[in-house]
């Protein structure tokens, strides 16, 4: 197996973008990508695109070749891949196991939502097919719903209190608004986040993150070429994907994420690190317990104790280990086919030492979790400096 690096990164801004459509969020994204490598479309040897439900936003299938011809890839492989919120995750998996096994050197791996051209009762609907539609579904339950028994379940058995929850989201906004392609560029205090909206109990409008459109892409090779590319290349020391059971009544514990501990327990072994040795992270908080618990599954901390953790200081930007400089979804937006790839854009950002004001000090090795439903598939991603 080959090592693979990162050599372009591109994202668009995150936000509801009434005046653009699907495949011009995700050309903007490839094309930036690509010019940050200095590669014309023309060389691209394979594109892989992760994205949840084009079809269900706007009406589009058949995606890959549709965003390639405009970009001007043409000729070579393109592939949707759709695993729910990871779906760019799951691409970003695929596409460095092709480049690992010598099939490609070139790869494009592209993420791209287009939510806010339905309205948000739509918008929860489509992303409720995420879940268990025969069970979960048949009774009402949406992503809301099922983070919130997560949540109350984590208060019940580990004393997790509201305002340890508040404290991802004021966290993350805080890092957010140092973001200039964050979608909410706001400030919060954990009053705000206390006695924002109810949306579902005990979860308010704070807890939950955004509809939002957007696009990111990344150019991986293998390492022995990224010099040709890039002088500050970055490498995928370790990458997993695992899956559970979709439905929440079918796990053991829906207060930890099984997929999570397995995909981060390979990618640590593949990296030849433990958790100790992450010095900050990317998580997938669509939901402020959703950061909570990856903090525990990761490793991180002691089962039980995220809570505490994030309430303590400890993910802050400048903490022990920053978690979500970006903003995280809570504030940079989760256009869900963009969130992965996106993911790792902010980690390779972090890794070059090109953060601006979110540049965390420590900034060797990162990590990337990207979260499919409520925990049915995960990608685990650690990348390094060179």
């Amino acid at each position: 197996m080959r090592a693979v690096a990162v050599v372009g990164i591109g994202k668009t801004a995150f936000g509801a973008f009434a005046d653009r459509d699907l495949r011009s969020l995700a050309v903007e994204a490839g094309l930036a990508c690509l010019a940050d490598a200095n590669v014309s479309p023309s060389k691209v040897e394979a594109f892989y695109l992760g994205n949840f439900a084009g079809p269900s936003f706007v009406g589009q299938n058949h995606l890959a070749p549709y965003i390639a011809g405009a970009m001007g890839v043409e000729h070579v492989p393109c592939t949707r891949f759709e695993a729910a919120c990871a779906s760019s995750g799951s691409a970003f998996f695929h596409a460095v196991a092709s480049v690992a096994a010598g099939m490609y050197d070139l790869v494009l791996v592209g993420g791209v939502e287009k939510m806010t051209s339905q309205t948000t009762p739509k918008v929860t609907e489509i992303l409720a097919g995420a879940g268990d539609m025969m069970g979960e579904g048949r009774a009402g339950a949406t992503f809301p719903a099922l983070f919130a028994m997560i949540a109350r379940r984590h208060m019940h058995q580990y004393g997790t209190t509201r305002e340890q929850l508040a404290a991802v989201a004021v966290k993350n906004h805080a890092n957010g608004a140092k973001n200039p392609q964050a979608h909410m560029r706001k400030i919060i205090t954990m009053e705000q986040a206390l006695n924002g909206k109810p949306i579902s109990e005990p979860l308010t409008v704070y807890d939950c993150s955004l509809i939002s459109d957007g696009a990111a892409a990344v150019l991986i090779c293998p390492l022995e070429r990224a010099s040709e590319f890039t002088s500050k290349p970055v490498v995928v020391k370790g990458i997993a994907q695992t899956s559970d059971h979709v439905a929440l009544d079918e796990k053991d514990d829906i207060t930890t994420f099984r997929a999570v501990k397995e995909a981060a327990q390979k990618a640590y072994k593949m990296a030849g690190i433990t958790a100790a040795d992450v010095q900050f992270a990317e998580l997938h908080d669509c939901f402020t317990i959703a950061e909570i618990v990856a903090t525990e599954d990761l490793g991180f901390v002691e089962k039980g104790s995220g809570g505490p953790y994030v309430l303590e200081g400890r993910t802050c930007l400048h903490g022990a280990r920053p978690i979500n400089s970006s903003g995280g979804l809570k504030s940079k937006g989760h256009p869900v086919g963009a969130t992965g790839v996106a993911q790792i854009c902010d980690v390779v950002l972090q890794i070059r030492g090109d953060a601006g004001e979110r540049q965390v000090a420590r900034h060797d090795l990162g990590l990337a979790q990207n979260l499919g439903g409520s925990g049915a598939t995960a990608v685990v991603t650690i990348l390094g400096a060179a």
